[in-house]
């Protein structure tokens, strides 16, 4: 059986990060996130703002996104999303009412391999 990662980090309402954010495990935004982001599993509430050029494995969206994003393996947009820039992914889902103004290119699979492996090597 897989073990989920238990690393969960929350960016609240009302905070703001502006600069550089790596995370491993899962990152909650109802605040804003603004510069450069990268993480494993990325979940934006309907308060939270993405103005960030993002590099991710998974993405679900319930807020605003603007910036360039590279996702890996799935960009969830929910009904209360909104994404606008350039968007590159292997699969994307967006429900009713989510709002998309952005270019949206596909990631075939020996790419999503390749990037997977670029965001899982070290820092240097």
């Amino acid at each position: 059986m897989k073990q989920r990662s238990k690393n969960i980090s929350i960016i609240d309402k009302g905070e703001l990060v502006d600069g550089t954010l790596a995370c491993k495990g899962r990152l909650v935004v109802n605040g804003t996130v603004k510069g450069n982001l990268e993480g494993d599993n990325i979940i934006v509430s309907q308060d939270g703002i993405i103005k960030a050029d993002t590099k991710v494995n998974n993405m679900t969206l319930g807020g605003t996104f603007e910036g360039r994003i590279r996702v890996a393996q799935e960009l969830i947009i929910l009904s209360t999303g909104n994404c606008s820039g350039k968007i590159f992914c292997k699969n994307i889902v967006m429900e009713a009412g989510g709002m998309l103004n952005a270019s949206v290119t596909h990631i075939e699979e020996e790419k999503t391999q390749s990037f997977k492996k670029l965001l899982e090597s070290p820092k240097k």
